[in-house]
């Protein structure tokens, strides 16, 4: 891509969200890792509420990405959204570390997801609109690529504290800082939104896009089967993993995701939307089935662990441009939110299921279950998509 072509690829916006998304999983990922262990071994909660917790977040997340990209399309401003978003869930993350019983870091969760419902579609859809069709792969693998960024200096800071002997819930208390530095950057840096025609059409299903459609009903029935990458968490660490290094193997994992989501995205500017969807798809349902019977040795944890980061990263950015170039470009912000809504009210059962399966029947079962439902989820979008051709390049 020549010079010229990256500037115009681009902008200050997907610069600037990029950067917020960086800080912001640096701030994110402190934690993450450290939740799962939090909850089960600090709070006495089963794989099952583990499942619970994740599942009832990231569906109440779901619900608010519909509702804030319908305010972004008729008018109100996606900036000040994104805004209290991000301080919603910056306000809300440090508090976990004040818990004394796991329906207190549910509630947070809630909260901090609640700011994530309210972000992401007004900002998915302010880097759609400011990147042309045949760059918007590369801009959102971009984005997705500086999130994970951030998701690999935030583990790495948790790493270095938990050398020091300092506790688990400080660690929580301590991603404060860089969450105020996610505001301070998103107030004073990005700029705001051009003026968008409003809509104030419905957004019909029988007038969607078919490559839209084929989309959200696969990757609801993905949602599903996702294995909640927090399941994985407690997988390394029954195989041997210490606490002090599960944030190491999250931030090896996050690295991974660094390059793999730019390269994936760039590619489907190129050969399609869909093939690399599928593909990544299938290297998911592979990765399943080999954790379901590898040896115990570290190496292979370690292996498994970096290839289902790989395969979760390989569909980001083609998903999220896929659902920008199907959309009208006056209700985008509705269809990513429609698309991130039924993904996340699915995620419930979904999280909920794998977790009883985990609980009741060993985790082996659980990862061949999961495995099986996606890869039905893969084979529904083959058969959905058939005859629909991959991205047409339609105007930014």
């Amino acid at each position: 891509m020549s010079t010229q072509a990256l500037k115009s690829a681009l902008p200050r916006t997907v610069v600037v969200l990029s950067l917020v998304s960086l800080l912001n999983d640096a701030a994110s990922e402190m934690i993450t890792p450290l939740l799962p262990i939090f909850l089960t071994v600090a709070l006495g909660a089963t794989p099952a509420i583990v499942g619970l917790v994740e599942g009832l977040a990231e569906a109440t997340a779901s619900v608010l990405k519909l509702v804030s990209g319908r305010l972004a399309d008729k008018g109100w401003n996606p900036k000040a959204l994104v805004v209290w978003g991000y301080g919603s869930s910056n306000l809300a993350r440090p508090l976990i570390g004040l818990a004394l019983a796991w329906p207190f870091v549910m509630a947070m969760r809630f909260l901090d997801r609640l700011g994530k419902g309210l972000r992401t579609a007004p900002r998915d859809a302010m880097i759609a609109n400011s990147v042309a069709a045949p760059y918007r792969g590369a801009a959102f693998g971009f984005h997705r690529s500086m999130d994970h960024v951030g998701a690999v200096i935030g583990p790495l800071v948790a790493f270095l504290v938990l050398r020091e002997g300092i506790e688990m819930s400080n660690v929580f208390l301590m991603s404060v800082i860089p969450g105020a530095a996610v505001l301070l950057l998103i107030v004073f840096g990005l700029p705001r939104a051009e003026p968008q025609a409003v809509s104030n059409a419905p957004l019909k299903w029988s007038l969607l896009d078919s490559r839209l459609r084929a989309l959200i009903i696969a990757s609801g029935a993905l949602a599903l089967a996702t294995m909640p990458e927090a399941f994985l968490v407690l997988w390394a660490a029954s195989r041997g993993i210490k606490l002090e290094y599960i944030p190491l193997v999250w931030a090896a994992a996050s690295l991974v995701k660094v390059f793999v989501s730019y390269l994936a995205g760039s590619a489907s500017d190129k050969i399609g939307r869909l093939p690399v969807v599928i593909a990544g798809w299938s290297l998911r349902v592979a990765t399943l089935f080999l954790i379901a019977v590898v040896d115990g040795s570290e190496l292979m944890t370690w292996v498994m662990f970096l290839l289902f980061a790989a395969s979760l990263a390989s569909t980001e950015a083609a998903e999220r441009s896929l659902v920008g170039d199907a959309a009208d470009p006056l209700q985008r912000g509705t269809a990513y939110g429609l698309y991130h809504l039924v993904c996340g009210l699915l995620a419930l059962p979904g999280a909920i299921l794998i977790g009883a399966i985990w609980q009741w029947l060993g985790q082996s079962v659980a990862f061949v279950v999961a495995g099986t439902l996606t890869a039905v989820a893969a084979a529904a979008l083959l058969v959905i998509s058939r005859g629909i051709d991959g991205p047409q390049r339609q105007p930014g």
